[in-house]
């Protein structure tokens, strides 16, 4: 029995050896490989062209037969046809092989001639045009198959994209004269005819067809290309109606020239509710983190018309927040909306403070609160010149107290505003770009207003990149309130200007700055309240440096003020940041410090951040 067990127990070592044997063998390397005589593209083409390498007995055999055959292709590709190959097969027995290579590439074969050709309607296509004028290949250069075949495919490709279906090429190839290391390359493309877009048919909606109709950015027997196709899908998408597009063009079922195209939607479920949760860091007086939370609830589309809402309801400990849009699509479901609005809100504004006589300072007190109700009728257009057209009529009433005497004004502002956004590109972080918004709003007391005003803003902000990694972010916002005298104070805050926080003078806090006035509150103690100016410029720009493609540091200037023509008192600020540039927009960490204390502010000094695109 001892015995029995003892056989058993080798039987099982032995089996867990040999296990073990043929794993560490199958775990080595084969064949290892040294080359010597090329680097750069060269190696690494020549490396993929011998393969992966063997992994048995028999494969390591395959491998160094065909390795110099490999190789010579390898070179052919890169344009060397002289090169010369010595192999060196050191045998180890049960070891790993050594396989030494040693490669002559010889005299590379040159370009002599390029001819492209392209007839039929492609011929005078601008694309095409462009395309042949951005070809980088050039008489002289090495012969590069590899280069020569992406040529082929992009004249392919950009045939395809343009509707020319039958395109075909009558030559092809690369002749070689190998006694003269030369090479001539010609390509004689065909296109024939190019299709038309035919008729557009939608699928899987509840809509009027005359709202999808409107979406279609190219008329029937538009001339076929992806850009069109890649438009309409935007188009769609941006109306927010539907959660999955396809827009599939039926070249089997061509009718003449025309291809029809069919558009296969899935719409969005009716309610959807997004919360989030977040934080004001360095847009309170004392500096304090301020919670927030925000509830959305969206219905992105009420009926076949197209009308939707959004409702936002947002808490933070003085700052609540209730807002409520009603869209309903007019002539083109993107271009032209008409939005009801609806909002309830409180805001701070300033500072106030009180004069402690014993310490001989003033001391923050809070700020200037108002609560504020307002309903809006806005008509939002697009022009065709990219220009975003609204006017508007607001019915507002705004409730604060200011100087110890409570107000309660109501307004109806008639408004339009004129703004157009330009990018270099449509990345969320643009090299470049150009914001300019201008906006004049009226108020009459024969119109339902308390007091006559009329409000003039304009801003800008512009963006540039040099040389790759030095981008320069500038931006001026100016402003101004037309009214008498003695009705400064029935303006509401909302409607006045300030000054201070992240989109303005970094280093203050959301709009504590601007002019102050003083007065003797019921305890008989000096009340300071920086209660805002009929006018605002602020000016900033900044400097940024992209240290990474996602990274970048940053130093910036701002500069200006909100104030009144008896108290203009310029403010400046500098500070410095890090930028992450994330997959939803650049998060930035920015430092600003005031370079001057105010009559209300003291030791001036923030810490910004802030998310999102800067256009």
């Amino acid at each position: 029995m001892l015995i029995s067990l003892f056989r058993l127990l080798v039987s099982i070592l032995l089996l867990a050896s040999l296990s073990l044997a043929t794993f560490s063998v199958r775990a080595d390397d084969w064949l290892s490989i040294n080359i010597k005589g090329v680097k750069g593209a060269l190696a690494t083409n020549i490396k993929a062209h011998l393969g992966s390498l063997p992994e048995s007995s028999v494969q390591r055999r395959a491998f160094i037969f065909n390795a110099e055959d490999n190789i010579e292709a390898a070179m052919h590709s890169m344009g060397y046809y002289h090169s010369k190959v010595t192999q060196d097969v050191i045998n180890n027995g049960d070891k790993p092989w050594r396989l030494n290579l040693t490669i002559t590439p010889g005299e590379p074969t040159l370009i002599s001639w390029i001819d492209i050709q392209v007839k039929g309607e492609m011929q005078t296509d601008p694309l095409f045009e462009k395309w042949l004028s951005q070809l980088t290949i050039r008489p002289g250069d090495r012969l590069n198959h590899g280069v020569y075949d992406d040529i082929k495919s992009q004249l392919l490709t950009l045939a395809l994209a343009r509707g020319y279906f039958d395109g075909k090429f009558d030559l092809a190839e690369i002749v070689v004269d190998r006694d003269f290391n030369t090479a001539k390359i010609a390509l004689y493309y065909d296109s024939g005819q190019r299709y038309h877009i035919g008729e557009v048919t939608f699928t899987g909606h509840t809509l009027e067809p005359e709202i999808l109709d409107e979406l279609v950015p190219f008329k029937l027997d538009a001339p076929y290309s992806t850009g069109n196709l890649g438009q309409l899908n935007r188009q769609l998408l941006d109306t927010g109606y539907f959660s999955n597009i396809k827009v599939l063009p039926l070249v089997e079922q061509v009718e003449g020239l025309q291809v029809p195209i069919r558009v296969e939607l899935s719409p969005r479920p009716n309610h959807s509710i997004e919360l989030g949760l977040g934080a004001d860091i360095g847009n309170t007086v004392d500096n304090n983190l301020e919670p927030r939370v925000r509830v959305t609830w969206r219905t992105p589309q009420i009926n076949k018309y197209g009308h939707s809402q959004e409702t936002t309801a947002e808490w933070s400990p003085d700052k609540p927040k209730f807002l409520t849009t009603y869209t309903i699509p007019l002539t083109h479901p993107l271009d032209d909306q008409l939005k009801l609005r609806i909002g309830m809100l409180r805001d701070k504004y300033g500072v106030t403070q009180v004069y402690d006589s014993d310490e001989r300072q003033f001391n923050n007190t809070g700020q200037l609160e108002s609560s504020k109700m307002l309903f809006a009728v806005i008509r939002q257009q697009r022009l065709q010149s990219k220009w975003l057209f609204n006017y508007s009529a607001e019915v507002m009433k705004e409730s604060y107290q200011q100087s110890g005497v409570d107000y309660d004004p109501r307004y109806v502002l008639f408004g339009t505003s004129l703004s157009k956004t330009t990018r270099g590109d449509n990345s969320l972080d643009p090299k470049s770009g150009f914001f300019q918004f201008y906006s004049l709003e009226y108020a009459d007391p024969s119109l339902g207003s308390e007091v006559r005003l009329a409000r003039l803003q304009t801003k800008f902000k512009w963006i540039e990149t040099f040389f790759d990694k030095h981008r320069i972010v500038s931006r001026l916002d100016m402003a101004a309130n037309l009214t008498s005298n003695n009705s400064l104070e029935n303006i509401p805050p909302s409607l006045r200007y300030f000054a201070g926080g992240d989109q303005s003078i970094r280093g203050y806090s959301y709009n504590e700055l601007g002019p102050s006035i003083d007065s003797i509150n019921e305890d008989g103690q000096i009340l300071r309240e920086v209660v805002g100016g009929r006018y605002l410029m602020v000016g900033s720009i900044e400097y940024q440096y992209y240290v990474t493609p996602t990274w970048r540091v940053a130093t910036f200037i701002d500069a200006g003020n909100a104030f009144d023509v008896n108290q203009i008192e310029l403010v400046t600020s500098v500070g410095a940041g890090i930028h992450w540039i994330s997959p939803i927009g650049p998060v930035k960490f920015d430092v600003g410090v005031g370079l001057k204390e105010t009559d209300t502010i003291s030791r001036p000094w923030r810490i910004h951040i802030t998310m999102g695109a800067e256009l």
